[in-house]
Formats: C-alpha cells, sequence, structure tokens
C-alpha cells in the first residue's frame, strides 16, 4: 500500500478477519488500527519487522509526513467514530423444494445478516417465501392439516393417561394454530403452530407460515402486495393497454341477431350490459355460438370460450350482463337478439396497446360501436333521429347564420389549466365539416394527436357545441387544440364529444402545443 504523502514504500500486514466473518472482511471497513497506527517517536517511524524503506530513501525524520500519515490512519480506523447504519446482507440461497408433494404449497429460501460491532440489523426479512404450484392431489388424498391432527392419535395428552382420535378443528380463532378437535367429545385442544405451507383454511388461497395466513401477490412470494393491473402485467401501472368503452346504440330495422362488436383476442376485464327483452349472443371464432344462439335462449351460467371463463347472468327487471377476466385466445363476437328497440348495450374492455389499431380499422369497416349514430339504408329515420346531414363544405352555400353576440375572452394559463384538468379528452384535431342542428353545432373532426383520453379516440370524431353560435367558433380546414368531456344520456342510447360554451379550444401552434404540455405536468392524468 502506497501513502500519497509518502515518498517511500510501507507494506502493511493484512487485517486480521473480524471474527463471525468467514474468510475475509470489507476492505472500506475493516482496518485493525492496532496494526495500522505509526507513532512518531524522537521524530523517526518505530521500527518494525514488516517495516522496510524504499531504495533511495534516506530514513531521516520527516515530523510533518508522520503527522499527517497518523491523521489518515486514524481517519480509516474510525477512532472514536464507530461504523453507522445496517449490516449487509449475503446473496439469497437457492430455494428449497416444495412443502407439499401435490397441489399447493411453498419453498423457502435465506439469506444471513454480515454486521460488524455496533451496527444496526439489516433491513428486512431473513426468509422469502414463494408459492409452489404442483399437480392436484387424487382423490382420497388425507389434507395436509390433517395428517398433522393424526400424528397425536393414541398419544396422552391433556395431563392424562386418556387418549383421543383428533380431526382439525376450524372455529377456532388462530387459523395457523394447529386447533384438533377430539372425536366424540365438545373440545379441542391447540398443539401449537401448524407447520409452513399449511392451508388457512379449505377454498381459500392463504398459506400459513410461522404461525400467519398469507396470501401469494402476482409475483408468487407470500405477503407480496404485487397485484395485476388491467393489462395483466404484475405491478403494471395500465400503461400497456387501452380502454375501450362504448355503447351500442342502433335501434334495428328488424328483430334478430346484429353485431355489438368484436372482442380481438388478448382482451381482459370484459363486460357488456343492458335492460331490455333483448338477449346478448356471444359467437367464437369458429362462427359456433357460446350462448343464446340459433334463436335458442340459454341458461344463465359459466360458460368456457377463448380460453376464458365467460359468467353470463341474466336477473329480474330485464337485466343482462357478461363478464369474462381474460385474457382471450382468440376473437370473439359479442350480438344482441333484438325482440324490442334496443335502449343501448354498454360495454367495455381492456386491449393490448399493439392491438388497438387493427381492433378500431375492423370497427370502422363493420360500422360496428361508433360513437355517434350513423345513418344506415335499411334504417327508417324518424324526425327526431339524430342522423347526419350533409356535411356543408366553404364551396357549398348555405342559409346565412344568425348574427352571433362575441365571445367572452378565454386566453390565459389559469383558464388552460382549468379545462385540461377538468376535461376527459385533450387533442389536436383538425375540423372537416360543420353542420348546425337546431340549437346545436356538430364539428367532424380528424384527431391528429391525443394529449389526454380517458377513453380510446377514433380517427374520424364528431364534436358537439351547444348553440348555435359556438365560442370560440372553429374554422374548416384549420388545425386546433381542443378539450372536450364525454357526455352520456341517461338511458346510455347517446354518446357524445362535447365542447363546453367558451372552453378550450386555441388554433395550433407549436407555442400552444408547449403550453398545453406544461398543463399536463400540473394536472397529470
Amino acid at each position: 500500500m502506497r501513502h500519497p504523502l509518502d515518498q517511500g514504500q510501507v507494506t502493511l500486514p493484512p487485517p486480521a478477519p473480524h471474527p463471525g466473518a468467514p474468510g475475509c472482511c470489507r476492505s472500506h471497513r475493516i482496518l485493525d488500527c492496532a496494526q495500522l497506527v505509526p507513532t512518531a517517536q524522537m521524530g523517526k517511524l518505530r521500527r518494525r519487522e514488516e517495516e522496510r524503506l524504499a531504495p533511495g530513501h534516506t530514513g531521516r525524520p520527516r515530523p510533518l509526513r508522520n503527522l499527517l500519515l497518523l491523521l489518515w490512519t486514524l481517519l480509516n480506523c474510525g477512532l472514536g467514530v464507530n461504523a453507522q447504519g445496517p449490516g449487509e446482507w449475503t446473496p439469497w440461497g437457492s430455494w428449497s423444494r416444495c412443502s407439499s408433494s401435490c397441489g399447493r404449497g411453498l419453498s423457502v429460501r435465506r439469506r444471513q445478516c454480515v454486521r460488524f460491532p455496533r451496527e444496526e440489523l439489516c433491513w428486512g426479512d431473513t426468509h422469502e417465501y414463494r408459492l409452489c404450484q404442483l399437480p392436484e392431489c387424487p382423490p382420497g388424498a388425507v389434507p395436509f392439516r390433517d395428517l398433522q391432527c393424526a400424528l397425536y392419535n393414541g398419544h396422552p395428552v391433556l395431563g392424562t393417561q386418556k387418549t383421543y382420535q383428533w380431526v382439525p378443528f376450524y372455529g377456532a380463532p388462530n387459523q395457523c394454530d394447529l386447533n384438533c378437535l377430539a372425536e366424540g367429545h365438545d373440545f379441542y385442544h391447540s398443539f401449537g403452530r401448524v407447520l409452513d405451507g399449511t392451508p388457512c383454511r379449505p377454498g381459500t388461497q392463504g398459506l400459513c407460515v410461522a404461525g400467519r395466513c398469507l396470501s401469494a401477490g402476482c409475483d408468487g412470494l407470500l405477503g407480496s402486495d404485487a397485484r395485476e393491473d388491467r393489462c395483466g402485467r404484475c405491478g403494471g401501472a395500465n400503461d400497456s393497454c387501452l380502454f375501450v368503452q362504448r355503447v351500442f346504440r342502433d335501434a334495428g330495422a328488424f328483430a334478430g341477431y346484429w353485431n355489438v362488436t368484436l372482442i380481438p383476442e388478448g382482451a381482459r376485464h370484459i363486460r357488456a350490459a343492458h335492460r331490455s327483452r333483448n338477449h346478448l349472443a356471444l359467437m367464437g371464432g369458429d362462427g359456433r355460438y357460446v350462448f343464446n344462439g340459433n334463436w335458442a335462449v340459454s341458461p344463465p351460467g359459466t360458460y368456457e370460450a377463448a380460453g376464458t371463463r365467460v359468467v353470463y347472468t341474466r336477473v329480474t327487471g330485464s337485466e343482462e350482463t357478461l363478464r369474462a377476466a381474460g385474457p382471450t385466445s382468440e376473437d370473439l363476437l359479442l350480438q344482441i337478439l333484438l325482440q324490442e328497440p334496443n335502449p343501448g348495450v354498454e360495454f367495455e374492455f381492456w386491449l393490448p396497446r399493439e392491438r388497438y389499431g387493427p381492433f378500431q380499422a375492423e370497427a370502422q369497416a363493420q360500422g360496428w360501436s361508433l360513437r355517434q349514430p350513423q345513418p344506415r339504408e335499411v334504417d327508417p329515420q324518424s324526425p327526431e333521429s339524430p342522423a347526419a346531414p350533409t356535411v356543408i363544405t366553404p364551396r357549398t352555400p348555405g342559409p346565412t347564420p344568425d348574427p352571433c353576440p362575441p365571445c367572452p375572452d378565454t386566453r390565459g394559463r389559469a383558464h388552460r389549466l382549468l379545462h385540461y384538468c377538468g376535461s376527459d379528452f385533450v387533442f389536436r384535431a383538425r375540423v372537416l365539416g360543420r353542420v348546425r342542428q337546431a340549437q346545436e353545432t356538430r364539428y367532424e373532426v380528424r384527431v391528429q394527436l391525443i394529449y389526454k383520453n380517458r377513453s380510446p379516440l377514433r380517427a374520424l370524431e364528431y364534436v358537439w357545441a351547444p348553440s348555435r353560435c359556438p365560442c370560440p367558433p372553429l374554422a374548416l380546414h384549420r388545425d386546433y387544440l381542443l378539450a372536450a368531456q364525454r357526455l352520456i344520456s341517461p338511458d346510455g342510447t347517446q354518446d357524445w364529444l362535447l365542447l363546453p360554451h367558451a372552453g378550450y379550444a386555441r388554433p395550433w401552434s407549436p407555442a400552444e402545443d408547449s403550453r398545453v404540455r406544461l398543463a399536463a405536468r400540473h394536472c397529470p392524468l
């Protein structure tokens, strides 16, 4: 070891290993001061057996150098300032064998805390438990808790010579104690804790570990808080999938089966519901109905489809629901068997981002699940129907609009933050068309960039303004930054993107883009 202040070289003996530490110790903490401290005696270094001078060293006393060397050694040894903080863990050992030979059990791995005098204990646990799942136990196999109680059969307990036959008792407070009931008697006895890996109670997912009932997180570790997000990622933040939520409101021109939506492969947390005398129907990828097909109504229950379980319920009041956890292994087609006018079918599911584009293209190609009502040749349009009239373009003369009062001033950072935080959608869009209907104005826009959305947006959308004189007005064929709200009618038959009066609608520019991105930081999703 060469000291930076010494022109010579002093070879120091290696520090003695700390008691209890295997082999050697950590070099940045272990310094044996009794062996390292040099002393200044009459202006010289004390000579020891391990001291030797480098060639060219004169051996003349250097008091300043010796003093600095002494201070440096004291600081490294930490004299007067012993090591603080927690110790350090050794690496985890390997996982043990499963505690059970069939069904559910646990395996354990261990680590040790290496610490030095006056150091705190290591932070964390010395043991880690993992769930292991083996093939199901054969019929007639004796449960693990029963085996533990049976070990005391025929043995005297309770300080008498009387013996009993014991079976598990689940009415005691601590379910991880080995509570056994004496057969033919009205008392039970606790024999201490059950063995690790014993199920807490029949039919539950928890396992007993060190006297505590623990459940496994999605990472397989017992006692873990890790949970799957809506996308199926363990510990995720729902950022790898998109939420599809819509209302199918087609009234239908005839009774029969109508397509509601395609449920793509990979969909999770699927739900559909309606209130009417109509019936939901589900078709698999092979064209066969899962339930309610071929004009026959199936009973409520659990059905297997596309690698998942579909729970179909029908309750009093003509309410039907469909639920499935997913993920689906193939495409499914959700239909409705119409017997009366459709009041609206609500459906939702989570979809991986990479599958949303193809799903959206298919939905638009088939005309399913559009946000606004679309005219269809087979559907008779009533006078009250909000069907889309012909879009007015700048080259098409139209009626002269009524004079509109000036719009209020909506500029400023506070106004931008207010509408960004309170809106369901913030996006950049180009205005393609404008139609005035009664006391409303409908804009057809092409979505170009999304800053904020609480449900997916399509490439082409309708945005409604609740006035014939919307404020601020939007010019055709110009790009805007829009903050819109989602509005669903009470009966679920209408679903609009609403641009509030005096809301946020600014011509797009690089500067406005920067301002809205800054607002996003102050009001995150």
